[in-house]
């Protein structure tokens, strides 16, 4: 086994690497920030349209002071630029995190990135298309002729950009758990057997990570638990492998 993991590094070396990939990372977003400023104004039109949507007629957003659309324009900015710049992030924590793998499961570095980024993307996109219309139609609803929308650009982007990364870190799961079942950490009986408590830490996690209201609730622990049901099949083609690369590897020590 000393010719399929690298040997020992001091403490100090493995945080020059993580801070090189820090470095690497803070620079790909920052590039990918000023690609994205550019196109500022397209990037929020984007971000309000499910909210348009649903909006009364002759409504509009508002900023209460001065900065607060120069902001607002900064942060629409880093959101898009978290995005793009994710391909680029997700392959260095590959890279932060790959020297303690078997050689044999250095070939996944691709597949780590891919998929890291597909669930990445794809959980934002069920986010902007499917719980922004109905999370805004439930709030708008409760407009009347007295009370009318007035909404503060940054309050809206408050919530959206969070929603749009909580979901993105959720949709994150199944990539999680496979290769959580890779190094052994966990099994698809083990997360079979937890279920129940899995239930609970989803509603618990939505409570913290959505705004402070039911619907938003529901619809990212739905996804969740099935995402979660996603997780066990994951990780039991996880542990497979885990089992025929040790065998590998063993063989490879004794011949």
């Amino acid at each position: 086994m000393d010719n399929t993991i690298e040997e020992k590094q001091p403490f100090t070396s493995h945080l020059e690497e993580l801070r090189k990939r820090l470095i690497y990372s803070l620079i790909a977003i920052g590039v990918c920030f000023f690609i994205c400023f550019a196109f500022k104004e397209w990037l929020f039109k984007i971000l309000t349209l499910p909210l348009v949507a649903v909006l009364p007629e002759n409504s509009s957003m508002i900023f209460t002071n001065l900065p607060e659309a120069f902001f607002t324009y900064l942060k629409v900015s880093f959101v898009g630029a978290l995005f793009l710049s994710s391909p680029f992030v997700l392959y260095q924590i590959w890279g932060f995190i790959s020297p303690g793998l078997y050689s044999s499961e250095k070939k996944y570095a691709f597949p780590f990135v891919f998929f890291s980024t597909i669930c990445f993307v794809g959980g934002s996109l069920f986010a902007y298309f499917t719980v922004f219309p109905i999370g805004f139609k439930f709030f708008v609803s409760f407009s009347t002729e007295s009370i009318k929308p007035m909404l503060s650009i940054r309050e809206f982007l408050s919530f959206s950009c969070k929603l749009l990364l909580a979901f993105g870190v959720i949709f994150e799961l199944p990539v999680f758990m496979f290769f959580m079942a890779r190094i052994g950490l966990v099994n698809s009986r083990m997360l079979s057997s937890k279920r129940k408590y899995a239930l609970l830490i989803t509603f618990i996690a939505a409570a913290v990570l959505t705004p402070p209201d039911v619907v938003t609730q529901i619809l990212m622990a739905i996804p969740v638990m099935l995402l979660y049901e996603i997780s066990i099949w994951v990780a039991r083609l996880g542990e497979k492998k885990v089992t025929n690369d040790e065998e590998k590897e063993e063989n490879k020590d004794t011949a």
